[in-house]
Protein backbone atom coordinates (compact mmCIF):
# COMPACT_ATOMS: atom_id res chain seq x y z
CA UNK A 1 0.00 0.00 0.00
CA UNK A 2 1.38 3.03 -1.00
CA UNK A 3 2.20 5.77 2.14
CA UNK A 4 -1.11 8.39 2.12
CA UNK A 5 0.21 12.38 2.65
CA UNK A 6 -0.49 13.60 6.16
CA UNK A 7 -2.97 15.97 4.75
CA UNK A 8 -4.95 12.96 2.82
CA UNK A 9 -4.95 11.11 6.33
CA UNK A 10 -6.27 13.79 8.53
CA UNK A 11 -8.75 14.59 6.07
CA UNK A 12 -10.26 11.31 5.78
CA UNK A 13 -9.51 11.04 9.23
CA UNK A 14 -12.00 14.00 10.22
CA UNK A 15 -14.37 13.12 7.06
CA UNK A 16 -15.26 9.87 9.46
CA UNK A 17 -15.74 11.64 12.43
CA UNK A 18 -18.91 10.79 14.49
CA UNK A 19 -19.76 13.68 16.74
CA UNK A 20 -22.02 12.20 19.72
CA UNK A 21 -25.28 13.50 19.77
CA UNK A 22 -26.64 12.67 22.98
CA UNK A 23 -27.43 15.53 25.30
CA UNK A 24 -27.23 16.48 29.01
CA UNK A 25 -28.51 18.97 31.13
CA UNK A 26 -26.27 20.13 33.89
CA UNK A 27 -25.66 22.91 36.16
CA UNK A 28 -23.26 25.61 35.06
CA UNK A 29 -21.11 25.18 37.67
CA UNK A 30 -20.03 21.58 36.23
CA UNK A 31 -19.66 22.55 32.88
CA UNK A 32 -15.91 23.83 32.70
CA UNK A 33 -14.59 21.72 29.65
CA UNK A 34 -17.58 20.39 28.14
CA UNK A 35 -19.45 20.94 25.06
CA UNK A 36 -22.39 23.55 24.42
CA UNK A 37 -25.02 21.55 22.49
CA UNK A 38 -27.57 24.22 22.17
CA UNK A 39 -27.32 27.52 21.12
CA UNK A 40 -27.79 30.00 24.41
CA UNK A 41 -29.60 33.18 24.05
CA UNK A 42 -29.67 35.67 26.59
CA UNK A 43 -32.90 36.57 28.10
CA UNK A 44 -31.48 39.86 29.28
CA UNK A 45 -29.68 43.23 28.56
CA UNK A 46 -25.88 43.22 30.03
CA UNK A 47 -25.54 45.71 31.29
CA UNK A 48 -29.46 45.90 32.22
CA UNK A 49 -28.63 49.69 33.22
CA UNK A 50 -26.01 52.41 32.72
CA UNK A 51 -23.44 52.13 35.27
CA UNK A 52 -19.98 53.78 36.08
CA UNK A 53 -16.76 52.30 35.06
CA UNK A 54 -14.35 54.34 37.84
CA UNK A 55 -15.19 55.33 41.38
CA UNK A 56 -15.72 59.39 40.60
CA UNK A 57 -18.43 61.58 40.13
CA UNK A 58 -21.40 61.30 37.44
CA UNK A 59 -22.64 64.87 36.17
CA UNK A 60 -23.66 66.57 32.96
CA UNK A 61 -21.03 67.73 30.93
CA UNK A 62 -22.54 70.59 29.85
CA UNK A 63 -22.39 71.62 33.74
CA UNK A 64 -18.50 70.83 34.23
CA UNK A 65 -17.27 72.18 30.67
CA UNK A 66 -14.27 74.49 32.11
CA UNK A 67 -11.75 72.68 34.67
CA UNK A 68 -12.52 74.68 38.09
CA UNK A 69 -16.43 74.12 37.87
CA UNK A 70 -17.32 74.03 41.66
CA UNK A 71 -20.54 71.89 41.73
CA UNK A 72 -23.01 70.73 44.63
CA UNK A 73 -22.82 66.68 45.37
CA UNK A 74 -26.82 66.10 45.29
CA UNK A 75 -26.72 62.25 46.33
CA UNK A 76 -24.51 59.36 46.63
CA UNK A 77 -24.32 56.18 44.59
CA UNK A 78 -22.59 52.57 45.91
CA UNK A 79 -23.16 49.69 43.45
CA UNK A 80 -26.89 48.47 44.08
CA UNK A 81 -28.11 51.36 44.64
CA UNK A 82 -31.12 52.75 43.01
CA UNK A 83 -30.01 56.27 41.42
CA UNK A 84 -32.22 59.27 41.78
CA UNK A 85 -32.72 61.60 38.92
CA UNK A 86 -29.79 64.00 38.83
CA UNK A 87 -30.47 67.47 39.91
CA UNK A 88 -29.48 70.13 37.14
CA UNK A 89 -26.16 71.79 38.02
CA UNK A 90 -25.28 68.86 40.54
CA UNK A 91 -23.15 65.83 40.74
CA UNK A 92 -23.40 62.75 42.47
CA UNK A 93 -20.62 60.66 44.33
CA UNK A 94 -20.58 57.63 42.48
CA UNK A 95 -18.70 54.25 42.42
CA UNK A 96 -17.57 51.75 40.37
CA UNK A 97 -20.77 49.73 39.14
CA UNK A 98 -23.48 51.96 40.38
CA UNK A 99 -25.85 52.83 38.43
CA UNK A 100 -26.32 56.21 36.35
CA UNK A 101 -28.93 58.79 37.21
CA UNK A 102 -30.96 59.60 34.64
CA UNK A 103 -29.99 62.82 33.47
CA UNK A 104 -25.96 62.87 34.12
CA UNK A 105 -23.72 61.64 30.89
CA UNK A 106 -20.38 61.13 32.20
CA UNK A 107 -18.52 60.49 35.24
CA UNK A 108 -14.89 62.44 35.94
CA UNK A 109 -12.82 60.05 37.73
CA UNK A 110 -11.71 60.72 41.55
CA UNK A 111 -8.37 61.90 40.53
CA UNK A 112 -10.00 64.72 38.40
CA UNK A 113 -11.85 66.30 41.07
CA UNK A 114 -12.10 67.16 44.58
CA UNK A 115 -14.29 67.25 47.33
CA UNK A 116 -14.82 70.12 48.97
CA UNK A 117 -17.30 69.30 52.18
CA UNK A 118 -20.52 68.87 49.93
CA UNK A 119 -19.22 70.21 46.43
CA UNK A 120 -16.39 68.57 44.27
CA UNK A 121 -14.43 70.92 42.17
CA UNK A 122 -13.94 69.36 38.84
CA UNK A 123 -10.03 69.74 38.08
CA UNK A 124 -9.93 67.70 33.90
CA UNK A 125 -13.90 68.38 32.58
CA UNK A 126 -15.09 65.51 31.26
CA UNK A 127 -16.65 64.64 27.66
CA UNK A 128 -19.75 62.58 27.00
CA UNK A 129 -19.93 59.06 27.91
CA UNK A 130 -16.88 59.24 29.81
CA UNK A 131 -16.09 56.60 32.01
CA UNK A 132 -19.79 55.57 31.58
CA UNK A 133 -21.15 51.85 30.56
CA UNK A 134 -24.16 52.19 28.96
CA UNK A 135 -27.24 49.94 29.17
CA UNK A 136 -26.57 46.73 26.55
CA UNK A 137 -23.15 47.70 25.41
CA UNK A 138 -22.13 44.11 26.36
CA UNK A 139 -25.10 42.09 25.55
CA UNK A 140 -28.36 42.45 24.14
CA UNK A 141 -31.66 40.54 25.50
CA UNK A 142 -32.61 38.06 22.40
CA UNK A 143 -29.09 37.47 20.87
CA UNK A 144 -26.92 34.32 21.16
CA UNK A 145 -24.23 34.84 23.45
CA UNK A 146 -22.69 31.02 22.89
CA UNK A 147 -23.24 28.88 19.76
CA UNK A 148 -23.40 24.94 19.85
CA UNK A 149 -20.49 23.28 19.62
CA UNK A 150 -18.55 26.01 21.70
CA UNK A 151 -16.17 24.84 24.31
CA UNK A 152 -16.76 25.93 28.07
CA UNK A 153 -14.11 28.12 29.30
CA UNK A 154 -13.59 29.68 32.38
CA UNK A 155 -14.69 33.01 31.05
CA UNK A 156 -17.27 30.92 29.14
CA UNK A 157 -19.00 29.83 32.44
CA UNK A 158 -18.73 33.38 33.24
CA UNK A 159 -19.91 35.07 30.87
CA UNK A 160 -23.42 32.50 30.83
CA UNK A 161 -23.85 33.16 34.62
CA UNK A 162 -23.90 36.54 33.96
CA UNK A 163 -27.10 36.64 32.01
CA UNK A 164 -28.72 34.19 35.00
CA UNK A 165 -28.70 30.79 33.71
CA UNK A 166 -28.08 28.16 35.67
CA UNK A 167 -28.22 25.03 33.36
CA UNK A 168 -27.05 24.18 30.50
CA UNK A 169 -27.51 21.78 27.48
CA UNK A 170 -24.14 20.02 26.57
CA UNK A 171 -23.10 16.93 25.07
CA UNK A 172 -22.16 14.35 26.51
CA UNK A 173 -18.64 13.03 27.14
CA UNK A 174 -16.67 11.16 24.56
CA UNK A 175 -16.14 7.65 25.76
CA UNK A 176 -12.50 5.81 24.47
CA UNK A 177 -11.17 3.11 24.89
CA UNK A 178 -7.22 2.42 25.20
CA UNK A 179 -5.20 -0.58 25.49
CA UNK A 180 -1.08 -1.41 24.68
CA UNK A 181 0.35 -3.96 23.28
CA UNK A 182 3.33 -5.14 24.20
CA UNK A 183 4.85 -8.25 26.43
CA UNK A 184 7.89 -6.40 26.73
CA UNK A 185 5.60 -3.79 29.19
CA UNK A 186 5.74 -3.37 32.35
CA UNK A 187 3.43 -0.78 34.67
CA UNK A 188 5.75 1.24 36.58
CA UNK A 189 6.06 0.96 40.09
CA UNK A 190 6.81 -2.89 39.61
CA UNK A 191 9.93 -4.21 39.56
CA UNK A 192 11.38 -4.40 35.42
CA UNK A 193 12.39 -7.94 34.15
CA UNK A 194 15.14 -7.87 31.78
CA UNK A 195 14.37 -7.17 28.39
CA UNK A 196 11.30 -5.49 29.20
CA UNK A 197 10.39 -1.49 29.60
CA UNK A 198 8.09 0.70 31.39
CA UNK A 199 4.64 2.02 29.78
CA UNK A 200 5.34 5.53 29.38
CA UNK A 201 2.53 5.83 26.84
CA UNK A 202 -0.29 4.56 28.90
CA UNK A 203 0.36 8.19 30.79
CA UNK A 204 0.70 10.43 27.03
CA UNK A 205 -2.20 9.03 25.91
CA UNK A 206 -4.09 9.31 29.13
CA UNK A 207 -3.04 13.08 29.45
CA UNK A 208 -3.87 13.71 26.29
CA UNK A 209 -7.26 12.69 26.87
CA UNK A 210 -8.14 13.68 29.84
CA UNK A 211 -6.78 17.28 28.69
CA UNK A 212 -10.02 16.87 26.34
CA UNK A 213 -12.62 16.51 28.92
CA UNK A 214 -12.80 12.70 27.71
CA UNK A 215 -13.97 9.72 29.66
CA UNK A 216 -11.01 7.22 29.75
CA UNK A 217 -11.90 3.72 29.70
CA UNK A 218 -8.34 2.13 30.43
CA UNK A 219 -7.62 -1.73 29.68
CA UNK A 220 -4.06 -1.67 30.70
CA UNK A 221 -1.83 -4.07 28.60
CA UNK A 222 -2.76 -6.83 26.03
CA UNK A 223 0.12 -9.28 25.49
CA UNK A 224 1.11 -9.67 22.07
CA UNK A 225 -1.35 -12.52 21.09
CA UNK A 226 -3.92 -12.10 18.54
CA UNK A 227 -7.27 -13.77 20.47
CA UNK A 228 -6.05 -11.56 23.32
CA UNK A 229 -6.24 -8.26 20.91
CA UNK A 230 -9.62 -9.25 19.52
CA UNK A 231 -11.09 -10.01 23.08
CA UNK A 232 -9.81 -6.46 23.82
CA UNK A 233 -11.39 -4.85 20.93
CA UNK A 234 -14.40 -6.34 21.52
CA UNK A 235 -14.76 -4.96 25.19
CA UNK A 236 -13.64 -1.73 24.00
CA UNK A 237 -16.45 -2.10 21.47
CA UNK A 238 -19.02 -2.62 24.71
CA UNK A 239 -18.12 0.69 26.24
CA UNK A 240 -16.73 3.15 24.13
CA UNK A 241 -16.93 5.32 21.25
CA UNK A 242 -13.34 5.19 20.29
CA UNK A 243 -10.66 2.74 20.54
CA UNK A 244 -6.77 4.10 20.83
CA UNK A 245 -4.15 1.48 20.84
CA UNK A 246 -0.20 2.14 21.27
CA UNK A 247 1.55 0.11 19.79
CA UNK A 248 1.41 -3.16 17.30
CA UNK A 249 0.93 -1.33 14.29
CA UNK A 250 3.89 -2.88 12.20
CA UNK A 251 4.17 -5.93 10.06
CA UNK A 252 6.44 -8.18 12.51
CA UNK A 253 4.96 -12.18 13.32
CA UNK A 254 4.96 -10.15 16.92
CA UNK A 255 2.26 -7.00 15.69
CA UNK A 256 -0.97 -8.18 16.18
CA UNK A 257 -3.17 -4.90 16.37
CA UNK A 258 -3.41 -4.91 12.61
CA UNK A 259 -4.98 -8.28 11.97
CA UNK A 260 -7.01 -8.46 14.71
CA UNK A 261 -8.74 -4.89 13.95
CA UNK A 262 -9.20 -6.15 10.16
CA UNK A 263 -11.08 -9.79 11.80
CA UNK A 264 -13.08 -7.74 14.00
CA UNK A 265 -13.81 -4.88 12.06
CA UNK A 266 -12.03 -2.42 8.94
CA UNK A 267 -8.78 -1.04 8.50
CA UNK A 268 -8.93 2.45 6.46
CA UNK A 269 -5.47 4.03 7.03
CA UNK A 270 -2.64 2.23 8.05
CA UNK A 271 0.63 3.97 6.66
CA UNK A 272 1.44 7.59 6.74
CA UNK A 273 4.05 9.71 5.50
CA UNK A 274 5.03 11.34 8.66
CA UNK A 275 7.70 11.07 10.62
CA UNK A 276 7.46 10.33 13.70
CA UNK A 277 3.91 8.03 13.10
CA UNK A 278 4.49 6.41 9.91
CA UNK A 279 2.71 3.64 11.19
CA UNK A 280 -1.06 4.54 12.22
CA UNK A 281 -4.11 3.01 11.51
CA UNK A 282 -7.17 3.95 10.94
CA UNK A 283 -10.86 2.06 10.84
CA UNK A 284 -13.54 0.38 12.94
CA UNK A 285 -14.57 -2.40 15.13
CA UNK A 286 -18.01 -3.89 15.10
CA UNK A 287 -19.64 -6.32 17.65
CA UNK A 288 -23.32 -6.79 17.14
CA UNK A 289 -24.58 -3.92 16.35
CA UNK A 290 -22.33 -1.41 17.94
CA UNK A 291 -19.41 0.08 16.17
CA UNK A 292 -16.36 2.29 17.43
CA UNK A 293 -14.05 3.99 15.65
CA UNK A 294 -10.38 2.67 15.69
CA UNK A 295 -7.52 5.10 15.87
CA UNK A 296 -4.27 2.61 16.12
CA UNK A 297 -0.38 4.58 17.30
CA UNK A 298 2.58 3.49 17.12
CA UNK A 299 4.49 2.52 19.74
CA UNK A 300 7.53 4.89 20.22
CA UNK A 301 6.63 7.70 23.02
CA UNK A 302 7.06 10.56 20.47
CA UNK A 303 5.49 9.00 17.56
CA UNK A 304 2.53 8.63 19.86
CA UNK A 305 2.36 12.26 21.31
CA UNK A 306 3.31 13.86 17.88
CA UNK A 307 0.36 11.48 16.20
CA UNK A 308 -2.20 12.35 18.87
CA UNK A 309 -1.14 16.79 18.42
CA UNK A 310 -1.50 16.18 14.76
CA UNK A 311 -4.36 14.08 14.26
CA UNK A 312 -5.75 12.16 16.45
CA UNK A 313 -6.93 14.93 18.73
CA UNK A 314 -8.27 17.17 15.96
CA UNK A 315 -10.74 14.17 15.35
CA UNK A 316 -11.21 13.65 18.73
CA UNK A 317 -12.48 17.23 19.26
CA UNK A 318 -15.03 16.28 16.25
CA UNK A 319 -16.43 13.62 17.41
CA UNK A 320 -16.46 15.48 20.76
CA UNK A 321 -18.85 17.90 18.67
CA UNK A 322 -16.66 20.90 18.91
CA UNK A 323 -16.56 23.68 16.16
CA UNK A 324 -13.26 24.58 16.67
CA UNK A 325 -11.00 21.39 16.53
CA UNK A 326 -7.26 23.03 16.54
CA UNK A 327 -6.04 26.52 16.94
CA UNK A 328 -4.27 28.19 14.14
CA UNK A 329 -0.38 27.37 12.89
CA UNK A 330 1.83 30.30 13.09
CA UNK A 331 4.33 31.24 11.13
CA UNK A 332 7.71 32.01 12.92
CA UNK A 333 11.28 32.35 12.05
CA UNK A 334 13.57 29.38 12.38
CA UNK A 335 16.55 30.01 14.58
CA UNK A 336 18.21 26.24 13.33
CA UNK A 337 19.53 24.51 10.72
CA UNK A 338 17.30 21.44 9.81
CA UNK A 339 17.56 19.22 6.71
CA UNK A 340 14.28 16.72 5.57
CA UNK A 341 16.19 13.21 4.18
CA UNK A 342 13.45 11.03 3.03
CA UNK A 343 9.52 10.98 1.60
CA UNK A 344 7.65 11.44 4.94
CA UNK A 345 7.03 15.52 6.35
CA UNK A 346 9.20 15.54 9.89
CA UNK A 347 7.34 17.22 12.80
CA UNK A 348 10.33 18.68 14.23
CA UNK A 349 9.64 19.50 18.52
CA UNK A 350 10.32 22.93 18.64
CA UNK A 351 10.77 26.11 20.96
CA UNK A 352 9.75 29.34 21.37
CA UNK A 353 12.84 31.31 22.53
CA UNK A 354 13.36 34.54 24.22
CA UNK A 355 13.90 36.39 20.83
CA UNK A 356 10.18 35.24 18.82
CA UNK A 357 12.05 32.59 17.12
CA UNK A 358 12.46 28.57 17.56
CA UNK A 359 14.83 26.04 18.68
CA UNK A 360 15.33 22.96 17.84
CA UNK A 361 15.85 20.16 19.86
CA UNK A 362 19.08 18.24 19.73
CA UNK A 363 17.98 15.04 19.07
CA UNK A 364 14.80 13.88 16.99
CA UNK A 365 14.55 10.38 17.83
CA UNK A 366 11.02 9.27 18.37
CA UNK A 367 12.18 6.99 21.97
CA UNK A 368 13.10 10.45 23.39
CA UNK A 369 9.95 11.78 25.02
CA UNK A 370 12.32 14.26 26.66
CA UNK A 371 12.09 16.40 23.50
CA UNK A 372 8.26 16.12 23.91
CA UNK A 373 8.37 17.58 27.48
CA UNK A 374 11.13 20.58 26.18
CA UNK A 375 9.06 21.52 23.18
CA UNK A 376 6.14 24.09 23.11
CA UNK A 377 5.26 23.04 19.61
CA UNK A 378 6.30 21.40 16.54
CA UNK A 379 7.33 22.50 13.49
CA UNK A 380 6.15 20.34 10.33
CA UNK A 381 8.95 20.34 7.52
CA UNK A 382 8.23 19.19 4.12
CA UNK A 383 10.19 15.80 2.79
CA UNK A 384 13.43 16.79 1.06
CA UNK A 385 12.87 20.07 2.63
CA UNK A 386 16.12 22.13 4.35
CA UNK A 387 15.59 24.86 6.64
CA UNK A 388 18.41 26.99 7.75
CA UNK A 389 18.43 30.44 10.69
CA UNK A 390 16.31 33.06 9.65
CA UNK A 391 13.96 30.90 7.88
CA UNK A 392 9.57 31.17 7.93
CA UNK A 393 8.57 27.97 9.16
CA UNK A 394 5.13 26.72 10.43
CA UNK A 395 4.39 25.94 14.28
CA UNK A 396 1.83 24.55 15.52
CA UNK A 397 1.49 24.56 19.54
CA UNK A 398 1.44 21.78 21.61
CA UNK A 399 -0.56 20.59 24.04
CA UNK A 400 -3.16 23.04 26.29
CA UNK A 401 -4.67 24.40 23.43
CA UNK A 402 -8.05 24.77 24.32
CA UNK A 403 -10.78 26.09 21.51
Amino acid sequence: MALLTFAEAKARLLAAARPVTEIEQIDLADAFGRVLAEHLISPMTVPPFANAAMDGYAMRSADAAVAGVRLPVSQRIAAGDVAQALAPGSAARIFTGAQIPDGADAVAMQEDCQADSDFVIVNRPPHVGQHVRLKGSALTAGKPILVAGSYFSAAAMGLVASVGIARVGVFRRLKVAIFFTGSELTMPGEALPPGHIYNSNRYVMRGFLQGLGIEVIDLGIVPDDRQATREALRRAVAEADIIVTSGGMSVGDEDHVTAAVKAEGHIDVWKIAAKPGKPLAFGGVTVGNREAAFVGLPGNPVAVWSSLLTLAVPFLRRCQGLTRIEPEPLILRADFNYTVKGNRVEFVRVWRNENGGLDVYPTQDSAVISSAVWADGVAPIAAGASVRPGDQVTFLPGPGWNP
